[in-house]
């Protein structure tokens, strides 16, 4: 069983994206903070169950797709650390993936 280690930038990412979904819809806001947490979860039982990054080229980050976010971690020995979240529609930038890695 793998543990989950969140960087301090994944989650203000989060809260951003739920703060903004709050202004329309807090009920919304708070089922995709929850959605969020349950997939993270399943990253314990099953740290590999998802793909590359596909427009990265760098092989080291996996993304978790939970709507309208993409969570973006890494696996290291039996640790799996949640480095960014943004909101899917957004253009990703490996620097600001790299950024945030850095700072874990």
């Amino acid at each position: 069983m793998a543990q989950i280690e969140w960087a301090e930038s994944a989650l203000s990412d989060l809260d951003a994206i739920a703060d903004y979904i709050a202004i329309d819809n807090s009920v919304a806001a708070a089922n995709f903070v929850r959605d969020v947490f349950d997939k993270v979860q399943l990253l314990e039982d099953f740290p590999e169950m998802c793909p590359y990054a596909h427009d990265l080229p760098d092989q080291r980050y996996r993304q978790l797709s939970a709507p309208p976010a993409r969570i973006f971690y890494r696996i290291q020995e039996e640790v799996v650390y949640i480095i960014y979240v943004m909101r899917a529609e957004r253009h990703l930038k490996l620097t600001n993936l790299e950024a945030a890695d850095k700072s874990k």
